[in-house]
């Protein structure tokens, strides 16, 4: 029994020392210095004294007594030094008792508060001993060096969360703070955090930094940092998260540069300068890549789809081509263009530009006046393009231009046969954002469906379709791009064209990419890839130097194996920009309708579910989800009027109304 016995527990980390009053066996029922009495589990009790004090003793007697036995213990733990006793016993692989080591410290004679003394310094320590079963295990030098690392790394943290929260504190209430030398490491702390959320590898001290300073959200990290003046206000995130270079090393520069003033190489190639050559693309194009031309003798017609030959000068494993991998693509944003390759080479050395003589990989193809395929050939070539055109100057030259008129005619017809062959027409405007520089923000609805932009896409599909087939023919492993036939097929004259697109969309099978040739089903062709964008492009790139390299050496330059490899390390690349472009387009818009708040928006309902209707504001191609409100009901394909009440582009959400339907042919106007 241990009643009359000092008892010694743990309590959030601190020593308690108690009289045992009555022990039942099962419980211990304890009187505490601050004279108040509980109960505790025989179990949790670390120590029990051998001596024992009468119960029934006065309380103020009882209570004088515990005093002084603590008193005592605390006394004689400051006489331990652990490190002496652990140098004792360090090397003996055993376990100790209090007992055995508290007669190390102090002797023979060591009796209950010498045993508590001792116990409460190991304790304390937490660092030379470890305790189990209530015996003590000294702790090896490596374990114990790694705990002195723990310790000092936790001191250093606590100092950079407490001197890291002063200063931003300090800095954003407009004072004067002096930095702290981890400055660095605090911001990227707070970066990961706007950018990754939960799921940033510095969660834990970045949310306790912003914590310290009375921020709850980490959300607000984004706006900390905007606040400090390291991010502006629209800075694009998704640039940051997938580490997107927007420049170039100076040894890329180097070699860009090198590249520049090196002469067209002398290897063999068709001399097409007498050609009528010329580019069609928008007014701000500066890197062109492809260029047409067309002549019409007798009953036929000679049609050239002329490429840029960006393989010619950008040599496999070269910085140049390292970098153009790792980028996939151009990147064409409302504040950032990103070229693959440098502007000088990408706007200059390789791009179609008017008067110059340019290297290219040329598609000539001979074509009857019902645009049936009588010859085609794929050539090396010198081209040296004689004016560029702007798709809107090519819709205004159509009648009085022969050239443009039988190019418009000629695509039509291969259009149509793709047609026949279950290709689906499914284009719509593309929202380009502008952005000035007083940062107004400008949405510019570009239609696709025009003559010149048909007429220019069609062309390259031929280029690339015919790609296809002489890879396949001639046996040179490509990256083809493939699409299984829709689940679906809608017809077009039942509703809304955009409704039917957007419907239609739906149906579609995903694109996939393959080394292996396979039909694709929205375009009409049996086998499809894509190389007329080299100069945007590194999947287009890797193609062209198959076809480059077996029409000089007649042999393709990469086997299926390597090519399969690059295909594993580009997918997912490219999947992030495609995500980054849609993400950095959907902001901007948000943006827009956060200065258009009370506007009124014509849209089109695009989905009825039980709460809300997801409707598209057809003016910006852009869908919101709208909230149902008693008493409406509306159809899919219904045209609405849409008020915006509410738009956070941080916070990816759009507040609207619906307010009724769309009368026929209106705008809707004003708030």
């Amino acid at each position: 029994m241990n009643q009359g016995k000092i008892v010694e527990y743990m309590d959030h980390g601190d020593f308690i020392i108690a009289l045992c009053l009555q022990d039942d066996g099962s419980r211990l029922h304890l009187l505490t210095p601050t004279n108040r009495e509980m109960n505790l589990s025989p179990k949790r009790a670390i120590l029990i004294s051998k001596a024992s004090i009468h119960p029934q003793s006065p309380r103020e007697e009882l209570l004088r007594k515990l005093k002084n036995a603590e008193e005592a213990r605390n006394r004689l733990k400051r006489e331990v030094d652990v490190r002496e006793l652990w140098e004792l016993v360090k090397d003996e692989a055993e376990s100790y008792s209090p007992e055995d080591l508290a007669q190390l410290c102090f002797g023979k004679e060591a009796t209950d508060e010498h045993v508590s003394g001792l116990v409460r310094a190991l304790f304390e320590d937490k660092l030379h001993f470890k305790m189990k079963d209530g015996r003590f295990l000294p702790n090896t030098e490596e374990k114990i060096l790694k705990a002195l690392e723990q310790v000092a790394e936790e001191a250093s943290r606590e100092e950079k969360l407490r001197e890291g929260s002063r200063w931003l504190q300090g800095v954003l209430e407009n004072r004067v703070v002096q930095e702290p030398p981890w400055k660095d490491e605090i911001l990227k702390a707070l970066a990961d955090l706007a950018l990754y959320g939960e799921e940033s590898p510095s969660l834990k001290f970045g949310k306790e930094l912003l914590q310290r300073c009375g921020i709850t959200d980490i959300r607000e990290a984004r706006r900390v940092l905007v606040g400090l003046g390291l991010w502006s206000e629209d800075e694009n995130l998704d640039l940051l998260r997938f580490d997107i270079r927007i420049s170039f090393s100076d040894d890329q520069l180097r070699e860009s540069e090198q590249i520049c003033r090196a002469p067209i190489a002398q290897e063999a190639r068709e001399d097409l300068r007498d050609l009528r050559v010329c580019t069609i693309d928008g007014p701000m194009t500066r890197d062109f890549d492809d260029a047409l031309s067309l002549r019409v003798e007798g009953d036929k017609i000679h049609l050239g789809i002329h490429i840029a030959d960006v393989a010619a000068v950008i040599e496999p494993d070269s910085l140049l081509d390292e970098e153009a991998a790792q980028r996939g693509t151009s990147l064409y944003l409302p504040r950032h263009q990103i070229p693959m390759i440098p502007l000088a080479l990408s706007q200059e050395a390789l791009s179609l530009k008017q008067g110059c003589d340019r290297p290219a990989i040329s598609l000539l193809v001979v074509l009857d006046h019902e645009a049936n395929l009588l010859e085609s050939r794929f050539v090396p070539s010198l081209i040296r393009v004689e004016k560029q055109w702007t798709y809107d100057e090519v819709n205004q030259s159509l009648d009085r231009e022969p050239l443009f008129g039988e190019m418009e005619r000629l695509s039509r017809l291969l259009r149509q046969k793709r047609l026949i062959q279950g290709a689906l027409v499914l284009s719509l405007p593309e929202i380009a954002v502008e952005v000035t520089p007083e940062g107004s923000i400008v949405l510019h609805k570009i239609e696709q469906d025009t003559p010149s932009r048909s007429m220019v896409a069609e062309f390259m599909i031929l280029y690339n379709w015919l790609a296809a087939r002489f890879c396949k023919e001639h046996q040179i492993p490509a990256i083809y791009r493939c699409q299984e036939g829709p689940s679906e097929r809608l017809s077009p004259e039942e509703s809304n064209y955009i409704y039917y697109v957007f419907k239609q969309r739906r149906k579609l099978s995903p694109l996939s990419i393959h080394t292996e040739p396979k039909p694709h089903s929205s375009l009409g062709v049996d086998m499809y890839t894509t190389v007329t964008s080299p100069i945007r492009r590194y999947y287009d790139l890797l193609v062209q130097r198959q076809i480059r390299n077996y029409l000089y050496r007649g042999a393709p330059l990469y086997d299926r194996q390597g090519l399969e490899k690059k295909r594993l390390l580009l997918d997912p690349l490219l999947k992030n920009i495609e995500g980054l472009t849609r993400n950095s387009t959907r902001y901007w818009i948000q943006k827009y309708l956060a200065q258009q708040i009370g506007e009124r928006f014509p849209a089109l309902v695009l989905d009825v579910t039980r709460n809300k209707y997801r409707v598209l504001l057809t003016d910006l191609l852009f869908v919101v989800e709208v909230k149902k409100e008693n008493g409406q009901s509306l159809r899919e394909g219904q045209e609405v009027v849409v008020r915006i009440r509410k738009s956070d582009p941080w916070e990816d959400f759009v507040k609207a109304d619906i307010e009724g339907l769309r009368p026929n042919g209106q705008k809707p106007t004003g708030r």
